[in-house]
This record gives structure tokens, C-alpha cells and sequence, in this order.
């Protein structure tokens, strides 16, 4: 039987669109073993009718494919923690759910860089399948030919999600973003990106999260699908305790980042101030996806 932990993530973080991830401790767990057929068991709220052509499935048979192997069926048991469709990576950790069912029906050790490129094939990018395998902050670049990432071990930073009860789903907020981005204004905001890459670098989230509030790669274009998006923000801009704010993924979750040991008091007031939504106080995750294989 395989064992499977697999934490969720945030993505984007501003300007870091596509490129930039966190893991976050809430997680996936599964439990796979081999049967005749495919079948899902799980109580969770909105998994509890899963069939077998599934994303987790979809993931496993890419994965099979790329590892040049035969998939075998299984039955596979599920507790989920991570919500769905609220921007915490939900569909990035059953992509990676299905890259391990692979690893485990090709009987060999498949390294983690591997894992990474497989399932960064498969979603088209790396910022939230790689938090999710190996834990911490990422950066990475995915391309066709090569996908390299980076992990930040430890980012000293506490984290307060704003949770509207409104799901997202992610084909919506990418529909529209614009296909093109004036020349001047991706000059700006990838430097943007690269100088709070290196304050991430360096933890100095008190400049990130200056500069992931002036996005000009997403956010101005999903602001409007994001209830008190405006108010949220200036909140938060005007906050002793807190960096800065950004969607989580493609939203519409809103992720603020908090001065260490101040998250409970920031989500306190947070709450006071909009009751609209729920709030989540969370930890960035530095152990990525965990495996177990037991004897039958």
C-alpha cells in the first residue's frame, strides 16, 4: 500500500505569475493500493463522487506515458483539507497525486526533479505542483524543453487567508487576462518580479509585499471578480502587522502576509473589519510531498 501527504500551495504571489509558489500546511492524504479496477472512497465535502476518469487519473496516465510504463488500476482513499477551487492548489496536488500513483506502478525510485518536470508538463507550470513536491518557496521557469526550479527553505513570514464563499475556477480568471501586455508594462513588472524574488531571497517580506501589491500581470484584470478587493487591500496597506496581499493562485481567495506572531491578532481584526469573508490562519510548509510504501 502507498501512503501519500501532499501539501497544498499558493501561487503567483503578484507579479510573480506562473513562476512564483508557496506549500501551505493543509493536505491531501492517500492511501493506494492495486485492484481490478479503478474507484475512489472519500468524505471530504465535493470529492465524495469522484470517477475514474478524473484529474488524478488524467495526471497518473501522463505521468505512465512520459515514464514509459503500464498503469495499473487502484483503489484509492482520500481525506482532503485543502479547499476546492479557492486558489490553494487543489487541482496541482491531484495532478501530483496521480504523478506518485505512476512512480509507485513503475516499482523504481523516480527523483523529485522528476516528479516536478512531469507534473509541470502536465499543468503547463511549475509554481504550484513544485511547492507541493518539495515544500517552501519556489521559483521556478517551465518551458518545453526544461523546467528549473528554485526552493527558498524557510520563509519567515505568517500567512491569513481571506476565503470568500464564492468559488473561481481557475479557466475562468485565466479567460480573461489579455493576450498581449504592452512592451513598457512587462519591462516594469517583471523587474518588479525579480527584485521581489530577491527580497524573498533574503526574507525581507516587508519589500515583497510592497511589491506584489503593484501587479500588473493579473491582478488588475481579476480584481473585479474578487469581492472587496479595493477595501482589502487598502486595509491591509495601512496595517501594522501586515507586509502586503496578493490573490492566492487565480483567487479569489485574498493571502496576506503577516509579521511572525501576529497572524492570530491581524486575522482577529481582519475578521472584525470583513466578516464577509472566512479567515484562515496558515503556515508556509516546508516538507513537500511525503511517501510511504507498506507491505501488503
Amino acid at each position: 500500500m502507498l501512503s501519500i501527504t501532499i501539501p497544498a500551495s499558493t501561487a503567483n504571489l503578484g507579479p510573480g505569475f506562473d513562476s512564483i509558489g508557496m506549500a501551505l500546511n493543509r493536505y491531501l492524504y492517500l492511501e493506494v493500493e492495486r485492484a481490478e479496477q479503478w474507484s475512489f472512497h472519500c468524505d471530504s465535502p465535493g470529492l465524495t463522487n469522484l470517477k475514474p476518469n478524473n484529474l488524478m487519473v488524467k495526471a497518473a496516465e501522463f505521468a505512465a506515458k512520459h515514464l514509459q510504463i503500464d498503469l495499473l488500476p487502484c483503489r484509492v482513499s482520500m481525506k482532503n483539507e485543502i479547499p476546492l477551487a479557492k486558489g490553494f492548489g487543489s487541482s496541482a496536488a491531484a495532478i501530483v497525486a496521480g504523478v506518485e500513483i505512476a512512480c509507485y506502478c513503475a516499482e523504481k525510485t523516480i527523483a523529485q526533479v522528476e516528479k516536478v518536470r512531469i507534473a509541470s508538463l502536465y499543468e503547463g507550470h511549475p509554481d504550484n505542483v513544485a511547492p507541493s513536491i518539495y515544500g517552501g518557496l519556489i521559483i521556478g521557469a517551465h518551458r518545453e524543453h526544461r523546467t528549473d526550479v528554485i526552493k527558498v527553505e524557510q520563509p519567515q513570514v505568517d500567512l491569513v487567508a481571506l476565503v470568500p464563499p464564492e468559488i473561481l475556477e481557475t479557466k475562468k480568471a485565466r479567460g480573461i487576462l489579455p493576450k498581449e501586455l504592452d512592451y513598457k508594462q512587462a519591462v516594469q513588472t517583471s523587474a518588479l518580479a525579480n527584485v521581489m524574488t530577491a527580497a524573498m531571497m533574503a526574507n525581507n517580506w516587508a519589500l515583497v509585499g510592497e511589491l506584489m501589491m503593484e501587479d500588473e500581470f493579473h491582478h488588475p484584470y481579476r480584481k473585479h471578480l474578487i469581492p472587496y478587493w479595493e477595501e482589502v487591500m487598502a486595509y491591509v496597506k495601512d496595517h501594522p502587522y501586515a507586509y502586503g496581499a496578493a490573490l492566492s493562485g487565480a483567487g479569489p481567495t485574498v493571502l496576506c502576509f503577516v509579521e511572525q506572531g501576529n497572524s492570530d491578532m491581524f486575522a482577529k481584526e481582519v475578521k472584525r473589519r470583513f466578516p464577509y469573508f472566512e479567515t484562515l490562519v496558515l503556515q508556509p510548509e516546508t516538507v513537500g510531498t511525503a511517501v510511504s510504501v507498506a507491505q501488503a
